[in-house]
């Protein structure tokens, strides 16, 4: 009996000792896949890469800024910053620096989206947001102002952002109930209020019982619409706005 005891207690022994070790190795193969980020600021792309593929890391380009302090063609900022552990494999974001401001950024305002676009990568830089906006006062498809402004200094990234004018608001009427009317005046109602008709669908007569039989009888083809055509639907809708030029659809009988 004691020497089953012992036994028992022996191999709980050698149980729990089994457990440790294989809690402490998985412990150390999960830290040992770990490393920091090395400094990369300061280094040219390639060294970056090498840099970075010795400790197991990816080094991706993501930006380009002109900076008035970091030299043309080295890494400004990267992301994870130094020194934070990750796993082998992860990949750290790094910007470029374009080095100081040369070329002087152009005036593009006056000019069409087209021209302003070829004066800007003409001059290597590229275009950023583009914004369109209605004015009164201002042509179709022309630029009415950018950012940055012209030969501005201390700019960041070579984009130039543009703001285009579509020109005036469109005229904008509310649309009247014509259900009802002939078409003939309601074509003529539109075109005074500068809209115009669209489609004209003629609404088939519902069928009629044969007196004898009391069999329903098959619907004719509907007739052409005319000027005498009373308007049974339209599209868009009474009360909705539409612009000017419009064309509105009708249903008639």
């Amino acid at each position: 009996m004691r020497q089953l005891i012992r036994m028992l207690l022996l191999a709980l022994v050698l149980m729990t000792v089994a457990l440790i070790s294989a809690l402490t190795a998985m412990q150390l193969a999960i830290h040992g896949r770990e490393v920091a980020i090395p400094q990369l600021i300061g280094l040219t792309p390639l060294e970056a890469e090498r840099t970075g593929a010795a400790s197991g890391l990816q080094v991706i380009i993501e930006r380009q800024f002109y900076s008035p302090t970091i030299p043309e063609g080295k890494i400004m900022t990267q992301m994870p910053l130094p020194g934070t552990k990750v796993r082998r494999g992860w990949s750290v974001r790094v910007a470029q620096s374009l080095g100081p401001l040369r070329i002087p950024i152009p005036d593009v305002t006056g000019g069409s989206e087209r021209i302003a676009e070829l004066n800007i990568r003409r001059r290597s830089l590229t275009i950023g947001s583009v914004a369109h906006i209605n004015l009164p006062d201002a042509p179709v498809d022309r630029v009415i102002s950018q950012n940055p402004p012209p030969n501005a200094t201390g700019v960041a990234a070579p984009k130039i952002n543009l703001l285009i004018s579509d020109g005036p608001d469109p005229l904008t009427y509310v649309m009247p109930n014509l259900t009802g009317r002939p078409l003939g005046s309601a074509t003529l109602a539109l075109q005074d209020a500068g809209m115009k008709v669209g489609k004209v669908t003629v609404q088939p007569p519902p069928p009629q019982p044969d007196q004898q039989t009391a069999t329903p009888v098959t619907a004719s083809t509907p007739s052409e619409p005319s000027a005498a055509s009373m308007i049974v639907t339209q599209s868009p809708a009474p009360g909705q706005k539409v612009a000017a030029g419009t064309p509105i659809n009708f249903e008639v009988r």
